[in-house]
């Protein structure tokens, strides 16, 4: 069976998830821990979009574990998947966007992997890889809708259409996407792992209940009441987490709605170094900031106290 296959194969993937352990128990894990639960050749949903609330400490704990064959998958893709591909960890990128943002310009290091080979890209419509995290969801195969027909698109990951039974029209049938593992971030969540989100929630309710397993990181652990106090907020049931880490700054230095602002000109510099020396910037990059620290605590020294304290004000001066 290939890999799209396993991908919409809704009967096997309800197996899988049925077997899952729903514990109600706590969750709380070391981001080691966490990770060790990924094995090579996994498909990995990344929560957030672009620099907004990426896992990336998950990230950078799953990177350092030097891992092999994955394919990974976000609605947007930011400059982990290139951290992903330079590492060797990845041999397939599922997405429908690559790159910082507009300022910065499509990723010179997808170019760079892409046009030789050496990773290729799936690419799918902002909406409709929402569509395949929702099928998956739902458990169904599908989804239908009208997102991407007409467009070369319908011609990459195997596309299919099927016919309206109510009016004859034409439909995209949406196939589903069931990752491995989903690696999510979020302000808050109870020791439970019941988590919720601040802001807008993106792709991640639909990618944690499409995955089979679910990892996360959290700014903070608060008391079960405290969530009880707002269940509407409560996207992430915790029944389906299977591993919660309380880690401050966990998507620094992208940002956190409410918490931290992004760091444009770390960005800025990141990009300026890709121009000047191609992929061999991404590898000193991953030396200094993912290989380099011992603990995730050192990996933040290296931006400085002042940083994030700057980062701080300038995350709550949105919200206040």
């Amino acid at each position: 069976m290939g890999a799209i296959d396993r991908e919409v194969d809704f009967r096997a993937a309800r197996r899988r998830l049925e077997a899952k352990a729903k514990s109600a128990g706590e969750k709380l894990a070391t981001l080691e821990a966490a990770v060790a639960r990924v094995a090579d050749g996994s498909h990995v949903a990344f929560g957030g979009c672009l620099y907004s609330r990426t896992p990336l400490a998950l990230i950078w704990a799953l990177l350092r574990r030097r891992p092999r064959g994955l394919t990974i998958s976000r609605n947007l893709m930011c400059y982990e998947g290139e951290w992903c591909m330079v590492a060797g960890a990845v041999e397939k990128v599922v997405t429908s966007w690559m790159g910082i943002g507009l300022p910065w310009g499509l990723s010179r290091i997808v170019r760079e992997y892409v046009e030789s080979g050496r990773v290729p890209i799936e690419e799918w419509s902002h909406l409709a890889l929402g569509l395949r995290y929702r099928a998956a969801a739902m458990g169904v195969p599908f989804v239908p809708a009208l997102t991407m027909l007409g467009s070369d698109l319908m011609g990459v990951g195997g596309a299919k259409t099927v016919t309206c039974p109510y009016t004859g029209a034409t439909l995209h049938a949406v196939p589903a996407l069931f990752p491995d593992v989903a690696l999510l971030h979020v302000q808050r969540a109870d020791r439970f792992g019941n988590c919720q989100i601040d802001g807008y929630p993106h792709m991640d309710a639909d990618i944690a209940r499409a995955a089979t397993t679910v990892l996360v990181t959290t700014e903070e652990i608060v008391d079960e009441d405290e969530i009880r106090r707002h269940p509407d907020r409560t996207v992430i049931p915790g029944f389906i987490v299977d591993a919660l880490v309380p880690v401050p700054y966990g998507a620094y230095p992208h940002e956190c709605y409410g918490r931290y602002d992004a760091e444009v000109a770390h960005f800025s510099e990141y990009v300026a170094a890709i121009e000047a020396r191609g992929a061999a910037a991404v590898a000193e990059y991953l030396e200094r900031f993912v290989y380099g620290p011992a603990t995730h605590a050192e990996y933040l020294e290296r931006f400085g106290a002042a940083a994030l304290a700057d980062a701080d004000r300038r995350g709550h001066e949105l919200t206040t």
